[in-house]
């Protein structure tokens, strides 16, 4: 009896002693647990912070990098597609070639492009605000550079300036609008999907590629293509004068692009020669001060998670209107 108490005593005190344990094990997990929460939690503040500090100091830094208290020559970027919160945005630009006139330091103005073109009404911003400050700054004059690519909107403001430079091999030109679709009508048979689309206009949907086209709105948008191209040809011959061989050379405005040597031929280009060349040797003063509005790491950060996607998909769909490129 009593070796039967003292086993069952000694029993007792090992589940104890196993409860015990477990219960410190379960505290030693889960204190690892939060532990490792909050580690993760500061790590992500301590990112969040350091993010946020950078994103408030690099546009202080670029502020200084553009200012000088030297003669310079200003230089302003244009790359890429011309659209709206893009690099080459309106309010970019504009706000840049505010920037380089503004100084008091500014000799001249350079606009370096590489671009293929894009909005036509970003450009026309752009364009129109040159003109405009070559009006209220005429001691300052501004030279657009083609490197690789001025077509399209990228010629449209680049017309603006009072010279245009190019590489002999520079592609410049491609006065045009388009605007392009797919149309999916046959495969949607083939599917066996019907589409359905209620709308409170009879022309609604005319750019909606999941049904057939209509000749009277194909003609409709014909014209409003038209109107653009004409504005477009309007604004070039505005901006380049009798310097552009319009009457000997129709092809100019049928969207065809030609090498920067064929464009000087043309009078699409004044001369050839890159930005360096110009700084130096056209305005007089080489050492150049960048102007170029740039994107914040967070618009950055943001075009990277892919926040833009379906305004790309628009676009490439035909969804945004007349494109010029």
């Amino acid at each position: 009896m009593s070796d039967e108490w003292k086993s069952s005593s000694s029993s007792g005190e090992d589940a104890k002693s196993w409860k015990l344990l477990e219960k410190a094990l379960l505290s030693s997990v889960q204190e690892q647990r939060r532990s490792r929460r909050w580690g993760i939690f500061f790590k992500l503040l301590t990112f969040i912070y350091l993010f946020g500090a950078l994103a408030l100091v690099l546009p202080v830094l670029d502020l200084k990098k553009a200012s000088t208290t030297e003669a310079h020559t200003a230089l302003i970027e244009i790359r890429g597609m011309i659209a709206d919160r893009e690099e080459a945005s309106a309010d970019k630009v504009v706000g840049s070639l505010r920037a380089a006139f503004e100084d008091t330091n500014t000799k001249g103005v350079i606009l370096r492009i590489n671009s293929p073109g894009g909005s036509p009404v970003q450009s026309g911003y752009i364009y129109d605000e040159i003109r405009r400050l070559r009006g209220e700054y005429p001691q300052t004059k501004v030279y657009a550079v083609i490197s690789d690519l001025g077509a399209s909107g990228a010629y449209y403001i680049a017309s603006a300036a009072d010279e245009i430079y190019a590489d002999k091999a520079s592609l410049v030109g491609s006065i045009g609008v388009t605007a392009a679709s797919f149309g999916f009508v046959e495969t949607m048979q083939k599917l066996g999907v019907e589409r359905r689309v209620y709308t409170s206009g009879e022309h609604k949907a005319f750019l909606d590629p999941f049904q057939p086209q209509k000749e009277e709105e194909t003609r409709f948008w014909k014209g409003v293509l038209d109107t653009t191209h004409r504005q477009f040809i309007e604004s070039v011959k505005q901006g380049r004068g009798e310097r552009l061989k319009a009457d000997e050379h129709p092809e100019l405005f049928s969207g065809l692009v030609w090498s920067g040597e064929q464009a000087l031929q043309l009078g699409l280009v004044d001369a050839l020669g890159s930005a360096s060349y110009v700084a130096r040797e056209v305005i007089g003063q080489k050492e150049m001060v960048d102007f170029t509005q740039r994107d914040t790491p967070f618009d950055r950060f943001a075009k990277r998670l892919g926040t833009s996607v379906a305004d790309r998909i628009a676009l490439w769909m035909g969804f945004q209107g007349p494109t010029l490129r």
